[in-house]
């Protein structure tokens, strides 16, 4: 699945970290998000792990973003928090790795292949800014 919970909420923690004047903790995001505060902070975590947010401790510690809305991409965020590149579907980009093993006989692979880059190529290009817009 594309769009995962964990996707998801990154994604709304971002945006309401870009409006935010101070940090914020994962209490206060999960509060207004509305959502797991024990999920959202693992959330959160790998997002700091993966250096698209800095973390403070201490009383008035929390997260902020650790680069600027343009520089931040869909597709960096859900590598980020799923440990792997978001996918469509369940086949391979190389056809030695097909996970059936039939990849050879495939009449379907060559099409789910380039929609797929298709689609990476969106993610890498929309960034936290662009959702800010609209």
């Amino acid at each position: 699945m594309l769009i995962t919970r964990a996707s998801e909420y990154a994604i709304l923690s971002l945006i309401l970290l870009s409006k935010a004047d101070s940090p914020q903790d994962s209490e206060t995001l999960s509060t207004k998000l509305a959502i797991s505060k024990s999920f959202l902070a693992k959330v959160l975590q790998t997002l700091a792990k993966n250096g698209i947010l800095k973390s403070y401790k201490g009383v008035n510690g929390g997260f902020v973003l650790a680069e600027e809305p343009e520089d931040i991409s869909m597709l960096k965020v859900m590598s980020a928090v799923e440990g792997k590149a978001p996918a469509v579907f369940d086949c391979s980009s190389s056809v030695n790795h097909c996970p059936s093993s039939r990849a050879h006989i495939c009449s379907i692979w060559p099409f789910l292949n380039k929609l797929q880059g298709k689609i990476d190529s969106f993610l890498d290009k929309l960034t936290l800014a662009d959702l800010l817009e609209e």
